[in-house]
């Protein structure tokens, strides 16, 4: 009776030893498909006022405050209404992106258009005084270039409508720009295509926009190739004007223009300027 109980008693020692054991045994490593968390992007928008010789400007600064160091600077030019809010939300984009943006003001005093007809007299006034308008442009330049976030070095210029034209007229007239691109804007331009020229350029506008005519694309296009200039001209089949800004359908209603938000358009051609930024700096 004793060794039946000695057997049964040793059985249950190793068999609690055998689970302490098992229990014990750490656990295999496994890999996991955890990511390192992106880093939190803080925009901060600052109003600023700045001048040129005769003018004073009223402009809008954004960048991410939680990148450390420098980084490339981008003037943003608005569309013919003037210095809005759309303009705005674009820097913000931008200093989403990394970059240090400046929404800059081309007609005076954060002055706005309600009507087509001061907006065109608005752009009317700023394009055919040339050297004003490059005044207003290189005082916005500095300030960006000034700004503590940025590589002074490193400089690129956007423009929408007007802005676009703008934007690649300071190109062609010789601005330090590492790059520049238009959006739905005209290239029949005060100052054409140069070896002043030392900016890439992107050219993103809509196929079926009136405001642009086929004789204006060939001829900046000729232009361009003749100076052998880096560049990118992009037409999207059936898009008409102001394809990026989705109060164009509206206004296009109010004041009986052709224009037309296009969503597919708008985000193609925000990442042909990311491409090209990516390029570029």
């Amino acid at each position: 009776m004793k060794t039946i109980v000695q057997i049964l008693l040793v059985a249950f020692v190793l068999t609690a030893s055998c689970k302490q054991k098992e229990a014990a045994k750490p656990e295999p490593e496994t890999e996991t498909d955890a990511t390192p968390e992106l880093p939190i992007v803080k925009v901060k928008g600052t109003e600023v006022t700045y001048a040129s010789d005769s003018t004073k400007l009223k402009g809008y600064i954004a960048y991410d405050e939680n990148i450390k160091g420098k980084r490339p600077g981008i003037l943003i030019v608005h569309e013919w209404w003037g210095h809005n809010s759309y303009v705005r939300e674009r820097a913000n984009m931008l200093a989403e992106l990394g970059y240090t943006a400046i929404a800059v003001d081309m007609y005076g005093d954060g002055k706005q258009a309600n009507h087509p007809d001061d907006a065109g007299k608005f752009a009317m006034s700023v394009m055919s005084n040339l050297p004003e308008a490059t005044s207003r442009f290189n005082a916005a330049m500095n300030v960006l270039q000034q700004h503590e976030s940025v590589d002074k070095e490193k400089i690129a210029a956007i423009g929408y409508c007007f802005g676009g034209s703008v934007a690649l007229t300071m190109a062609n007239s010789g601005a330090d720009l590492d790059a520049v691109a238009a959006f739905h804007s005209g290239v029949a331009l005060p100052v054409m295509p140069n070896k002043e020229l030392k900016a890439r350029v992107l050219v993103c506008n809509g196929a079926d926009d009136p405001f642009v005519s086929a004789a204006s694309i060939t001829t900046f296009k000729t232009s361009m190739d003749s100076i052998g200039a880096k560049y990118e001209y992009i037409a999207y089949p059936g898009v008409k004007h102001s394809y990026t800004s989705k109060e164009a359908d509206a206004n296009g209603e109010k004041f009986k223009l052709p224009l037309a938000y296009n969503a597919d358009a708008d985000q193609k051609s925000w990442e042909s300027l990311q491409q090209l930024l990516k390029e570029v700096f």
